[in-house]
């Protein structure tokens, strides 16, 4: 059984197998070899781990960031962010913090907002003097912070695995969120007073409310979405269904920017997407299925408790380990396959379960753009058309700023769930 369910999904792993296909092939040589259960369970069990509810949500928010990113939403609130924060020295760096925060409130995916945003921004900050590795780490490293601050996919995920509540998780991820925000924000403008660049302007009131004005429906998007969930109007589900009329409805007619085939096509890369998704989900839950049945959690629970380890060496030691993790697998997968795992031992430890989603959620964004394989790195590739050497060097004082953050969020439980108590009652 150990080399069913350890030895075979490394192998295959190490091979270059795609992670579904590892997992879906441990679980059935598990099956067949092991413990000569009948493969129907098998077809229950994938069609079960995608039967969930919460889970409709994530094509309704693919989508809905799929079609804000196809028009000049992104410049919009480019614009909007800028006309705020033009005074500041280094402003267009601190811009596109802020604006991937509020586009990562829209769309809740990573990569999108690094291809979206690093098109608009790198080349402002190319001609405005800023270090080319500079911008390209900055670019590539805030991206990551869409997957903390609601909605955020990576969090459906863990709730539905974890069997958490989806606001009290979206509610948790609001704070941390805009606290890697802002330290990063303060960094650019650092990094910009040190080097002499990005020199502020005048703050212009007129030009500000023209740019609220141009970028006002784009604004609605996140404020209709949180303020609903948090407001008790409807549903993360609900939510994201909303948010799919609404941007339809500001792109197609109040823009103008969108004709019909744009929307359809958009449909097609959400279906192309969501399948990617899905299909993990289902062979994840399935070995997930299949550690349970096998009391892998409660053994490692049991083996835990006896060695007696103080509870702030176990979030140490777990926070290494996913930060190893996240280097090599996607924050969907790595949830799915480690949830199971980790729940039971941080519920052991006395943790509260939203509070390790965010640490977890933390953990895997940092991943996003950690060398060598963070998916955000080969996404700022392909849009800046720069050398992975340049975007490399850029990461490193972002990701010791995640790093510091991940070391706050971890040991201070207030940062995550005083969110959950302003927000929602329990």
């Amino acid at each position: 059984m150990i080399f069913a369910l350890a030895v075979l999904p490394v192998v295959l792993l190490l091979i270059g197998f795609p992670i579904f296909l590892v997992l879906l092939s441990a679980v059935t040589v598990a099956l067949v070899f092991f413990m000569h259960i009948p493969l129907a369970a098998l077809h229950q069990n994938l069609f079960g781990g995608v039967n969930a509810f919460a889970l409709l949500a994530v094509p309704y928010f693919i989508y809905a960031g799929e079609l804000m990113g196809r028009g000049t939403v992104a410049k919009r609130l480019v614009d909007f962010v800028q006309g705020g924060v033009g005074w500041v020295r280094g402003s267009l760096g601190v811009t596109t913090v802020g604006t991937s925060a509020i586009f990562g409130a829209i769309s809740g995916a990573s990569a999108a907002t690094v291809a979206t945003i690093g098109k608009v921004m790198h080349p402002a900050m190319r001609r405005a003097g800023y270090p080319e590795d500079f911008s390209a780490g900055l670019v590539t490293a805030v991206g990551a912070i869409d997957i903390i601050i609601p909605p955020s996919i990576p969090m459906i995920v863990y709730g539905m695995a974890a069997n958490e509540s989806v606001p009290r998780l979206y509610a948790a991820g609001v704070l941390p969120g805009l606290i890697i925000a802002l330290m990063i924000a303060l960094y650019v403008i650092w990094f910009a007073h040190r080097r002499g660049i990005g020199a502020g302007e005048p703050f212009d009131a007129m030009a500000f409310l023209r740019a609220a004005g141009r970028g006002v429906w784009a604004l609605g998007a996140p404020f209709i979405i949180l303020g609903g969930i948090y407001g008790g109007v409807f549903s993360p589900t609900e939510a994201a269904a909303v948010a799919c009329i609404y941007a339809m409805f500001v792109t197609r007619f109040v823009y103008r920017e969108l004709a019909w085939r744009d929307i359809v096509a958009a449909a097609g890369t959400t279906v192309l997407f969501t399948g990617q998704i899905l299909v993990i989900v289902a062979c994840a839950s399935v070995y997930a299925w299949l550690l349970t049945v096998n009391q892998v959690p409660a053994a490692l629970v049991a083996w835990l408790e006896s060695l007696h380890v103080a509870s702030w060496v176990l979030m140490l030691t777990i926070n290494v380990s996913l930060l190893a993790v996240g280097c090599f697998l996607d924050p969907l997968s790595a949830i799915l396959l480690l949830s199971p795992l980790l729940v039971p031992i941080v519920k052991a430890a006395g943790y509260d379960t939203v509070h390790f989603g965010i640490i977890f959620t933390v953990n895997l964004a940092i991943g996003l753009f950690h060398p060598p394989f963070g998916i955000n790195i080969f996404v700022a590739q392909s849009v800046l058309g720069l050398e992975l050497g340049t975007i490399y060097r850029g990461i490193i004082p972002f990701l010791v700023l995640y790093l510091i953050a991940l070391g706050l969020i971890t040991y201070v439980p207030s940062i995550s769930l005083v969110g959950v108590e302003l927000f929602l009652k329990r």
